[in-house]
């Protein structure tokens, strides 16, 4: 198994993340990884209807997908990881998930966000997370497409 890429999007799965980013990875699995989304029968719907055709889809608690991935369980693909938000991808990297880069593609503004970027806007408690997860060697950047420049967001946080 290879994770070719760990997203942070509150999206999930979306046009950008069905038709760019998974052909551009060559990915074979997309793990959507949210303790609410996998009891909301709604959005799983959706998320069924909105994963390419050919790519297998996995919608985990995020301890269950990290649990599976230390497991091996997706040992035949190549995997792209989708959390909803920054905690939940610092909650599985200090469960033992093994991380490189973390993606912030689309994390919105909210009242006391500080706008990193477009796309990204961050709370004091997710800029937390993001040290966290910074001081554990893992880098986050903040990339919406695969063409754009890949920000490291630690520039952001000085």
């Amino acid at each position: 198994m290879k994770i070719k890429n760990i997203r942070v999007d509150e999206r999930l799965i979306h046009g950008q993340v069905a038709s760019v980013w998974t052909n551009y990875l060559g990915c074979t699995r997309i793990i959507v990884a949210n303790d609410l989304v996998i009891k909301n029968e709604m959005e799983i719907s959706l998320l069924k209807m909105a994963c390419p055709a050919g790519v297998k889809l996995s919608l985990l608690s995020v301890s269950k997908a990290v649990a599976n991935i230390n497991e091996g369980k997706y040992e035949s693909d190549n995997v792209f990881l989708i959390f909803r938000n920054v905690s939940d991808a610092r909650r599985a990297i200090d469960e033992g998930l093994a991380a490189d880069v973390v993606n912030l593609g689309n994390v919105s503004h909210k009242p006391g966000g500080e706008k990193i970027k477009n796309t990204v806007s961050l709370q004091p408690l997710e800029i937390e997370d993001i040290k966290a997860m910074i001081e554990k060697g893992v880098k986050v950047t903040a990339r919406m497409i695969p063409n754009h420049s890949e920000d490291d967001v630690a520039a952001y946080l000085k």
